[in-house]
Parts: C-alpha cells; sequence; structure tokens
C-alpha cells in the first residue's frame, strides 16, 4: 500500500490571512499550530487554535482557516502543515477514530520528523518518494499516539503523559524535577504528587527505568565500554549504574551482557 506526500512545510504569517475550501479537501490534511493564534473550522464551527492544536481532516471536509489580529493589534501564527494521500493513509485513518482537533504536547521528536519530511520534499526531481512515504507512515503514527494521550491515557490527566514524555526525552541527560514542573506550569510538589498519583512512582524511578533500559539497547547494539554505557545513559558513576543495574536484573552489567553476547 502506497502513502503519497503531495506538499508540506512550515508557515508563519504576520499579515491577515484566510483559506476556505467549503466544498471540501481533495486530500489529507494535518495542520500542527506551534505559535501564535489562528481560526479553524472544527466540526461546523470555527474555534480558536493556539500552539500545541493538532488539526486533522479527511478527504471531503471543509475546511476553512482565518488569522486576523489579536487583543493587542498583533498578528503572529506559525504551523507545520501537509497534505497526503494514498491507499495506506486511507486504512489508517479507518482503523481507529480520528478526531479533527486535538490538543498534544510540541515533542521535539514530532517537530524533528516533520522537518524531515520538508526537507525531502525540498528535493523536488531528487526527493525520495519511498522514503518520504515512510516517514509520512512514521507521523501518521506518531500524531495518532499524541492526540489519544491527549484524551487522558488509561484515566490519566493529560499533564502527567506530559511529564512522562519529558522524562523519557531528557532521562539520559541531567534533568531536574523543578524542569518536568516547569514544562507543564506546575509548582514542584503538585508536579510530583500528580506523578506518583498517575503512575505509582515517583519522578526519579521512572527516570531509572528509562535509563536502565537505554543502558540495556546499548549493550547489545554498541561497542562502548559498560563505563561509557553509564555515563551516556545518565548514570552519575559507574559504581551506581553497577547496583542499580544489578537490582534490577539479579546480575551485574558485564555478566548480563556476557549472557547476551552468548545468546
Amino acid at each position: 500500500m502506497e502513502s503519497e506526500l503531495l506538499t508540506c512545510g512550515y508557515s508563519f504569517h504576520m499579515e491577515k490571512f484566510t483559506v476556505s475550501t467549503k466544498s471540501g479537501l481533495t486530500s489529507y490534511l494535518f495542520r500542527l499550530q506551534t505559535e501564535g493564534t489562528s481560526e479553524a473550522l472544527v466540526n461546523g464551527k470555527l474555534q480558536r487554535i493556539e500552539a500545541g492544536d493538532l488539526l486533522l481532516y479527511q478527504p471531503g471536509d471543509p475546511y476553512e482557516l482565518h488569522i486576523e489580529e489579536q487583543a493587542d493589534g498583533k498578528i503572529a501564527s506559525g504551523d507545520y502543515y501537509l497534505f497526503c494521500k494514498g491507499d495506506w493513509i486511507d486504512d489508517w485513518w479507518r482503523r481507529g477514530a480520528k478526531p479533527t482537533y486535538s490538543r498534544i504536547d510540541l515533542d521535539p521528536r514530532l517537530i524533528s520528523l516533520w522537518r524531515q519530511l520538508i526537507l525531502e520534499k525540498r528535493r523536488m526531481e531528487e526527493e525520495n518518494r519511498e522514503l518520504s512515504g515512510y516517514l509520512l507512515q512514521a507521523l501518521c503514527l506518531y500524531v495518532e499516539r499524541a492526540a489519544t494521550e491527549t484524551v487522558s491515557l488509561q484515566g490519566r490527566p493529560f499533564t502527567g503523559t506530559r511529564m512522562k514524555r519529558f522524562i523519557e526525552a531528557h532521562a539520559t541527560a541531567t534533568f531536574k524535577i523543578e524542569d518536568v514542573a516547569a514544562h507543564v506550569g506546575l509548582s514542584v510538589s503538585r508536579a510530583v504528587h500528580l506523578f506518583k498519583e498517575c503512575f505509582d512512582k515517583t519522578m526519579m524511578q521512572y527516570a531509572l527505568e528509562v535509563r536502565l533500559a537505554s543502558a540495556v539497547e546499548r549493550m547489545h547494539d554498541s561497542s562502548m565500554s559498560l563505563e561509557q554505557i553509564a555515563l551516556s545513559c545518565g548514570f552519575g558513576s559507574y559504581p551506581y549504574f553497577h547496583r542499580a543495574f544489578k537490582l534490577k536484573f539479579g546480575v551485574s552489567p558485564k555478566l548480563f551482557r556476557q549472557q547476551a553476547n552468548q545468546e
């Protein structure tokens, strides 16, 4: 099954802008607001769109976008967009509900994937359509997961999920609980309480799980020394890594790696 990227890019408007296709779109349209505000047609009504708002439209849907002056008299609106079609996209769309509007976290990994698509499309006659197709499929799956998490993951508030994703992205580097709290706009005490309430573990306990999982991956897939792996996965020292690893897996990192290589 094929997936075809028709066009994609990033737009930043500093002047009034309006587009309307009330007769219906001829392809799928994805739009992610990253800066400022706009108004878009969502389920038959114009709705204010802010940074972090994801819009998904299918062929035949009416579409309107309005960018106007704000209360302060300024105009500023930035967004990533793409138009696509194909049998794979049709099948993916039918597999589950795709809400027209979702509020998602502006995950750097999602933005990076969108940028890769833009760069590939800019190659024009040198574009690798097969690569663009696979990148597009990855983006579809990524935005679907992001939209699903918006509706509360297994009853957990979206803020809790945003904290979890932040930790996953930063666990192998140095970060503080204050950084996580600031990311979601909460006080440290409220963020700590909410995370424990949502996931029945502390932020640092979850960060340790992510770091150990990353270490296991690198033991399998790299020739790095165990000391290098420990430091690259966010452990301050090898002795700390050794203790945490043995407590989790019941064997030392050295023995674990030897057994994995034998298998």
